[in-house]
């Protein structure tokens, strides 16, 4: 069964209401790797209840609509996705524990031809359920490898980072546990791609993977880190592009650039040589 491009395009997701407590908000950042100094500060925060923050980041996982894609009606050979972008905009902090009321919508199809895949992109906005003010905007996109050619409309070329042709202003490397995605998924992404090796073989890896949003959440924390005193209330917007995978207790460097206002960055597994995010760029208030 092919995609049906405007059948996806009007596919109805249903406003979910998501709640959360502090514990939510610590297992995430255990997910991606925070807690592992036990007499950082800048870290505790996030781990412990005592002045708890959220991670801006956190946003990503709320409000998930669920593992709708492997649906037969939508026609995407699921096992064959890949999470290609992500972009997240912040219009108000998240607190660390409380509700959301999430929108999740197809925002856009991609149809690369025959053997050349589909970009699906996705919308979802958190609305605080309290005071009805939008939290954050998040676009996503996933990459469906076995996808195109299904006869789907031109799109417009999306713009594009373009990072400097120079060394980074600075480097943050943090590594990965070995049961970082066990941990991660936890958060609400059972994607068996991500804990099952049989899975994995089959989507053409050796073993489980870890999210690209954990990934994502790694880079921010790195970003926050280095740029902002480790002070979630200052990110404003984070962005990228999944550019290979990261197996959990790899590496990652995140390679900072400061750039027009904003921060450009990049992240490597540095053991194996790999740039697995790309195009990257971070705004702080």
């Amino acid at each position: 069964m092919a995609i049906d491009y405007d059948r996806l395009m009007a596919r109805p997701f249903p406003e979910i209401v998501h709640r959360y407590g502090w514990r939510d908000s610590a297992l995430y950042a255990l997910g991606v790797g925070l807690g592992g100094d036990p007499v950082s500060g800048e870290e505790l925060r996030y781990v412990y209840e005592n002045g708890m923050r959220a991670l801006p980041t956190m946003a990503v996982v709320l409000g998930h609509p669920g593992f709708w894609i492997a649906d037969p009606d939508t026609g995407i050979a699921f096992r064959r996705v890949v999470h290609g972008e992500q972009a997240l905009t912040i219009h108000a902090p998240l607190p660390a524990e409380g509700a959301v009321v999430a929108r999740n919508a197809v925002a856009e199809i991609e149809d690369k031809g025959a053997g050349r895949g589909a970009v699906v992109h996705m919308r979802r906005e958190l609305i605080a359920q309290a005071t009805g003010q939008l939290q954050s905007t998040q676009t996503m996109s996933m990459f469906c490898r076995d996808d195109g050619g299904f006869g789907g409309p031109p799109v417009a070329p999306r713009p594009r980072v373009t990072l400097p042709d120079r060394a980074p202003d600075m480097s943050v490397t943090r590594i990965t546990l070995p049961q970082a995605a066990l941990i991660y998924r936890l958060s609400g992404d059972y994607n068996p791609l991500h804990a099952d090796p049989e899975v994995a073989r089959a989507a053409g890896f050796d073993r489980p993977i870890l999210h690209g949003l954990a990934t994502f959440g790694v880079a921010g924390f790195a970003l926050l880190s280095a740029c902002a005193g480790g002070r979630a209330e200052a990110l404003r917007e984070l962005s990228c592009r999944f550019s290979a995978p990261v197996y959990p207790g790899e590496a990652i460097r995140t390679d900072i650039w400061e750039e027009g206002g904003a921060h450009l960055f990049r992240c490597t597994v540095p053991e194996r040589g790999a740039v697995v995010v790309d195009r990257g760029r971070a705004r702080f208030a």
